[in-house]
């Protein structure tokens, strides 16, 4: 595994998994199987509905917790100063943990304009001791400034919808700046469209892994942090084998010049849904 050392000291798996789009019982069986095989650091947030089961998996498991790094999130309705402390206390009691390490703003829906009110709820929690780092989902560079100019704790990181189709160059060039990671979701593109791009195949095929496998690669030689999904138990394996290898800087390069900065999921500026 590699970690990562955040901007408050506080050390991070570069590689992850995420539970989106899985429910309840299946988070159960798949962070168990993920656990199993090695990771440590597990995404969840309170609009997946799968924090219980999440939290059934850590209690079952037999890893320390300390070893461990458990992200969730605030939900855009609940955004908000006293409504986020609120919220923040039902994921707590939902995962069965005293604290976890990050919490996150999942959207900025700036129709609202409620994540700077927010945002020092979590420098709250932050200074209380009650998570060990606090950070944002979907900033665009205008959200991300305005929490430098308006509050006191810098966001850890910016986790965002970032694949070789939509490479975020602008977004990681402000945060590699200001000290602030970029966290991958959807790292394989929905859909999975990426995968069966030829250049990919053939970079894969030179290095006998998978089109996925060299995706992720991508990532962490970028230096991003990333969380691939899956409840397949094969794929869980797959997805964390990618510290065997590393891709050249051509080959990396050849992944750099896919970019077409297009979206699966929604603009932040246009994502207000409550």
């Amino acid at each position: 595994m590699n970690y990562i050392t955040l901007n408050n000291g506080l050390k991070m798996p570069q590689l992850g998994f995420g539970v989106w789009q899985v429910e309840n019982d299946e988070a159960t069986k798949a962070v168990s199987k993920a656990l199993e095989v090695g990771y440590r650091s597990i995404d969840t947030a309170m609009i997946y509905k799968n924090e219980e089961g999440v939290g059934k998996a850590i209690k079952e498991s037999s890893i320390p917790r300390e070893d461990l790094f458990i992200t969730t999130k605030v939900w855009n309705s609940d955004q908000g100063y006293e409504n986020t402390l609120r919220a923040f206390d039902e994921s707590l009691e939902r995962l069965g943990l005293d604290y976890v390490d990050l919490y996150l703003i999942h959207w900025p829906t700036p129709e609202y304009d409620d994540y700077v009110d927010t945002y020092k709820a979590m420098e709250k929690l932050y200074n209380d001791g009650r998570v060990k780092a606090i950070g944002v989902c979907n900033f665009e560079i205008e959200h991300l400034q305005r929490l430098l100019d308006e509050c006191d704790v810098k966001p850890v990181l910016n986790q965002i919808e970032c694949h070789p189709h939509l490479a975020q160059n602008d977004i990681k060039e402000f945060g590699a700046k200001h000290d602030i990671f970029v966290e991958a979701w959807s790292p394989l593109e929905q859909g999975g469209e990426i995968l069966k791009d030829d250049a990919i195949k053939n970079i894969a095929a030179s290095h006998h892994k998978t089109p996925a496998q060299v995706v992720l690669r991508w990532h962490l030689q970028n230096n991003t942090i990333v969380i691939p999904k899956s409840v397949t138990p094969s794929r869980i394996e797959e997805n964390f084998d990618v510290f065997d290898f590393e891709l050249t800087n051509e080959e990396m390069e050849s992944i750099n010049s896919l970019n077409l900065d297009r979206r699966k999921g929604p603009h932040p500026n246009e994502m207000n849904n409550r």
